[in-house]
């Protein structure tokens, strides 16, 4: 692949991915940042099963949309574009290691998201006074880190992995149904 190439084709995947995570944020409330997270944005993920060029462009889509958390939280949102933006580059890496295994491979942004989110989540929220999303799902916020963590594992993770497998698994059967020269020449 020509260099030329691989630039737009990171720089497209990172425009798609940064604007429907931003347009997500902005709709979808409080599912899509808190400790239960729903973002559709994530089904694009599966592009890293296509081209190596979708591991910086959801890498640098995530370091977008995530900046933005700065302007909501201030100092603590880089937490989001530092940690959150490295969930993203490792399962992208992860799904472009294991694109001829697709289950596999799917699991990666959805293993990366539910093992690193949950750590810095608490704190975000709690700049933001959102910590009673914990107790209202039955978590003790005031309680022990851990406790917020494991439950964070297990929602990012189910949420991740609903939107990886179910509309981001049709999109990849899609994208492969079509057979684009420009998606296909790299597997």
């Amino acid at each position: 692949m020509s260099r030329t190439r691989y630039i737009a084709q990171a720089g497209i995947i990172a425009a798609v991915y940064a604007a429907l995570t931003l347009l997500v944020v902005q709709v979808g409330g409080v599912f899509s940042w808190g400790p239960i997270q729903f973002r559709p944005s994530e089904a694009v993920t599966v592009l890293a099963a296509f081209t190596p060029a979708a591991i910086p462009g959801l890498w640098l889509g995530a370091v977008i949309a995530n900046a933005f958390s700065v302007t909501q939280v201030g100092a603590i949102g880089l937490l989001d574009v530092v940690f959150g933006s490295l969930g993203s580059l490792l399962g992208a890496v992860w799904t472009w290691r294991f694109r001829k295994r697709v289950a596999l491979a799917l699991a990666g942004p959805v293993i990366a998201n539910a093992l690193i989110v949950p750590a810095y989540l608490p704190f975000m929220l709690k700049a933001l006074g959102g910590l009673d999303m914990y107790r209202f799902l039955g978590v003790d916020a005031g309680g022990a880190w851990i406790a917020m963590y494991l439950f964070g594992v297990v929602t990012v993770g189910v949420g991740e992995a609903l939107v990886v497998y179910v509309p981001g698994l049709l999109l990849l059967l899609a994208l492969r149904s079509l057979k684009l020269p420009a998606l296909t020449e790299h597997n």
